[in-house]
């Protein structure tokens, strides 16, 4: 049966709002209908009914359609899993869903104990539960010296023969670890959330395993000058999922979850291109060609899809990824996102900070710039190009040969010395380099490259120990640099 094209004549033209968020609109700062969910603003494109686009009528952007309610599910699930193992709320139809008792003690109840554990009870839906790391942790020692093990590079094999254990008591140890390290994370977490009304963020996108091809990205975002990660997300749950969808369709609930694709057409890439400047026109035409602007997988000859879980189209982990950072950014005044150049990470910051475009209290500006760039420099002539089919206002700088463009995408003039200064995502991008080079052996392990499930424990760790106890050269944690911390924390305190 031929499958019936949405028309732009009736109420189905934008995929239904889930509650008050609508994601589907013009993302044309400059454009009157930027933001607007008005149908009569868009025309459908029906060439292709299995990826749907809108196109404004008055500038003619074509971004692609989404669905609101999956992107709210993902949150969820996102919240679900920062927030495993913590003593926390976890009914999905409650509005405490992943709010830890540690910091949000207002909404719940201390209600009794279990054993030596303490128990809690949600005051929004009375559901029950244990915090299960209240209690002394007996396994300290072991957990000090598997983790000590693990950062000098040896394999889990090598770990579990020192150690006297098989490897599914490694990982049930490296599980525990993770939720410990996040135990700890969601104070500091909230800390720095609750004070830093004046913020710079750092995201970037990259592969999980570089050289799987297993289509699992990794989504971080940290504060641009200390490095202290807020967040990151994977596109990949662990669970298996019944009829995953093959096809996007945002016009249905589930179109998220996301089948094997089959094999496509391998293109012969062209050279790498020498300048910056030619870097960001190609870059450009890359993202033109791809089937679905918004999804980096439609471009990829093949897809190495995992045995066990589930992949996630990579726009609604992103999407997911800014709007759980933009509710714990009530308290924000001004804040500057700084990206490399993929117009994933533009969409949905532009799409979940849009109030905040409008209103000039936000900063998303792309990041280019050459091997060798001193950070902090200030800028010398600057010259100003419009790029790609969109006209995007790109700044660009020279010092030696050595070249740095920006690109403010909320459309502001005349700053374009002070944000190639300022702007870098050089902070996030290392801390990316620094796991997979850390942990390379894992990481490219050959069965590990369609298993990936093994690697999530280990990002919370890493996460943790890279804010409160790896010090830069100048002896200091990124927890000490934002004022969290006094002092680093040690191993033993981490898992206490």
């Amino acid at each position: 049966m031929m499958k019936k094209l949405h028309t732009d004549s009736n109420d189905t033209l934008l995929p239904a709002a889930s509650g008050k968020l609508q994601l589907n609109h013009c993302k044309t700062v400059g454009c009157i209908n930027f933001g607007s969910d008005d149908k009569n603003h868009y025309v459908l494109q029906r060439s292709n009914p299995n990826r749907p686009t809108l196109v404004c009528r008055e500038c003619g952007a074509f971004p692609p359609v989404l669905s609101n309610h999956d992107v709210v599910e993902e949150v969820s699930r996102l919240k679900l899993m920062q927030s495993s193992g913590l003593p926390a709320c976890s009914n999905p139809e409650c509005e405490n869903l992943g709010l830890p008792v540690l910091t949000h003690r207002h909404l719940y109840h201390a209600f009794g104990y279990s054993g030596d554990r303490q128990r809690y009870r949600c005051k929004c839906c009375q559901a029950t539960f244990v915090d299960r790391w209240s209690g002394f942790n007996g396994k300290n020692q072991v957990q000090q010296k598997l983790l000590a093990l693990l950062f000098t590079g040896y394999s889990v094999r090598d770990i579990c023969r020192r150690l006297g254990m098989n490897p599914k008591s490694f990982y049930d140890q490296l599980s525990h670890i993770a939720s410990r390290c996040r135990r700890q994370l969601s104070m500091f977490d909230a800390r720095l959330f609750k004070h830093a009304q004046d913020l710079s963020l750092a995201s970037d996108l990259v592969p999980l395993q570089p050289h799987s091809s297993n289509g699992v990205s990794w989504i971080a975002s940290c504060e641009a000058a200390s490095g202290y990660v807020v967040g990151q997300h994977v596109n990949y749950q662990q669970n298996d999922v019944e009829n995953p969808s093959d096809q996007h369709d945002p016009y249905v609930d589930g179109t998220r979850l996301m089948a094997a694709p089959g094999a496509r057409l391998v293109e012969v890439l062209p050279p790498a291109p020498q300048g910056i400047l030619a870097r960001v026109d190609t870059k450009y035409r890359e993202v033109l060609s791809r089937p679905n602007l918004e999804d980096p997988l439609t471009s990829m000859p093949l897809i190495n899809y995992p045995t066990k879980g589930c992949l996630i189209r990579p726009q609604y982990t992103v999407y997911a990824h800014y709007l759980h950072l933009s509710q714990m950014l009530e308290y924000n005044e001004s804040l500057s996102i700084f990206m490399p150049q993929e117009p994933l990470l533009r969409s949905a910051c532009i799409s979940v900070f849009m109030e905040r475009i409008k209103d000039k209290t936000i900063h998303p500006i792309y990041v280019e710039n050459d091997q060798g760039w001193q950070h902090g420099q200030e800028a010398g002539r600057v010259d100003i190009v419009l790029m790609g089919w969109w006209r995007d206002r790109w700044a660009f700088t020279r010092h030696n040969d050595i070249g740095k463009g920006i690109c403010h995408l909320g459309g502001e003039k005349g700053n374009e010395q002070k944000w190639l200064e300022l702007a870098s995502h050089d902070a996030i991008s290392k801390y990316q380099k620094r796991f997979h080079d850390q942990f390379a052996q894992l990481v490219d392990e050959p069965r590990r490259k369609l298993r990936p499930a093994g690697l999530l424990p280990l990002l919370d760790i890493y996460r943790a120990w890279h804010n409160l106890c790896h010090q830069d050269r100048s002896g200091l944690t990124p927890a000490q640099q934002m004022g969290l911390t006094s002092a680093p924390l040690t191993l033993e305190q981490l898992l206490n």
